[in-house]
């Protein structure tokens, strides 16, 4: 059984032609921590979610599948 993909983490870096290592730097956060929420091994609390989106300049729900 495939896991589902939750967030767009990764389409959206790769859209801004940005890097998990730069979004790690922008949070303070391990970029290998980072580089798990991109693969939707693990997710982000919504508290960094929203975080994120600002880092980006996009509206929260950009970062989520259908």
């Amino acid at each position: 059984m495939s896991k589902k993909a939750i967030n767009r983490l990764k389409v959206v870096l790769a859209e801004k032609n940005l890097s998990s290592k730069w979004l790690a730097e922008q949070l303070g956060k391990n970029e290998a921590t980072v580089s798990r929420w991109c693969t939707n091994e693990v997710q982000p609390p919504i508290k960094t979610f929203v975080k994120i989106a600002e880092k980006l300049e996009i509206k929260l729900t950009s970062l989520f599948n259908d």
